[in-house]
């Protein structure tokens, strides 16, 4: 049983990683490119809206991997739950 509930936590540990790291790392791309384009242009502007564009983009990434997520539960929770159950 132990087993089970060390595989949930880490499963829940994993899953914030990648949501945090598909959130921050089109947010800090976007705007470290806007940024270097701002100082070579000599603009203010172009980090802001940089910085907007991976916000968007890095949002889209959380939708679209929470989306893969609920339709794939179903069968991984079903495989999770026989092998527990033969195990006991």
């Amino acid at each position: 049983m132990k087993k089970h509930e060390d595989r949930k936590v880490i499963r829940a540990l994993s899953m914030l990683l990648q949501f945090t790291l598909f959130l921050l790392v089109p947010i800090c791309g976007m705007g470290a490119l806007g940024y270097y384009l701002d100082r070579r242009f000599g603009t203010k502007w172009i980090a802001i809206l940089f910085f907007f564009i991976g916000a968007v983009a890095g949002f889209q990434n959380i939708y679209r991997y929470a989306m893969s997520i609920s339709e794939g539960r179903g069968s991984a929770d079903s495989k999770d739950e026989s092998s527990d159950s033969s195990e006991k």
